[in-house]
């Protein structure tokens, strides 16, 4: 197999992967989705809340925030050894408190260790009109995208096959014809095949090939060329959100390696 980086820069992954199947490059997406842990706030407490929306809204909203994870120094709440008391190990405390005319945003948070500061601080959480105010503290603690949502770090990973477009050698005039009367900058006829500018536009090609019944040009897919892309919501970068992934499915592999040897 081989892996190119593309873009491995702040919140956002893409990689060139050749020489592998489907399903590998799926099972890594599978495990960005539902395995991979982040912190997100799992308890609220609201001590005054005089704003239009209900408690339960506001806690909703508490939770889809995205919480700075680091990892390493993390621990479940249920294999802590705090036994689930909720220690600094397994839980991070922050505390929010704003009255007066204004919008409440995630930034609004203080945090009691100031490394778990917020970092995506202009998030909407509820606007006060005056004399209102909210007060309130929550935990935040290690969760799994398989159990809500809210503890999903990597939004829609995807992956796309190459594109391979084939002239018939026959028709290559009716080929850049058909090629000039496209919008531009959308493909280039490069000998018998057609390349595409920008990979994405795939299915706006397949569109005009399908609506127009070109017979002369043919679309197929590589399924052993890959481009794989993500995006993490910002609890963790993009790196560090696939080094993470990549070692949770080897763990994974490991265990089942291990249930076959006693078979």
């Amino acid at each position: 197999m081989k892996v190119k980086t593309v873009e491995l820069k702040g919140n956002k992954g893409v990689l060139k992967i050749e020489d592998t199947d489907v399903y590998f490059v799926n099972s890594l997406r599978r495990v960005m989705l539902a395995e991979l842990p982040k912190l997100a706030i799992d308890d609220v407490i609201i001590y005054d809340n005089t704003s239009a929306l209900f408690d339960e809204l506001i806690a909703h909203r508490l939770g889809l925030i995205p919480i700075p994870t680091d990892l390493p120094i993390l621990a479940f709440r249920n294999e802590c050894k705090c036994e689930g008391k909720g220690c600094p190990s397994c839980t991070v405390r922050y505390t929010l408190s704003k009255e007066g005319e204004g919008v409440v945003y995630s930034g609004d948070l203080q945090p009691e260790v100031p490394s778990f500061a917020i970092t995506e601080t202009t998030i909407p959480i509820v606007e006060l009109m005056k004399d209102q105010r909210v007060i309130l503290e929550v935990e935040a603690v290690l969760g799994r995208g398989r159990d809500h949502a809210k503890w999903q770090v990597v939004l829609a990973p995807r992956y796309r096959m190459e594109t391979v477009i084939s002239v018939d050698k026959k028709r290559m005039s009716d080929a850049k014809a058909f090629v000039e009367e496209l919008p531009e900058d959308l493909v280039e006829l490069k000998g018998d095949k057609l390349e595409l500018t920008d990979p994405s536009k795939a299915p706006m090609l397949e569109s005009i090939l399908d609506k127009n019944k070109i017979d002369f040009v043919t679309m197929t897919r590589d399924p052993t060329k890959l481009t794989f892309s993500f995006e993490t919501d910002g609890s963790m970068d993009a790196k560090a959100a696939l080094q993470e992934s990549v070692n949770i499915l080897t763990k994974k592999y490991e265990e089942l390696r291990g249930l076959l040897k006693d078979l």
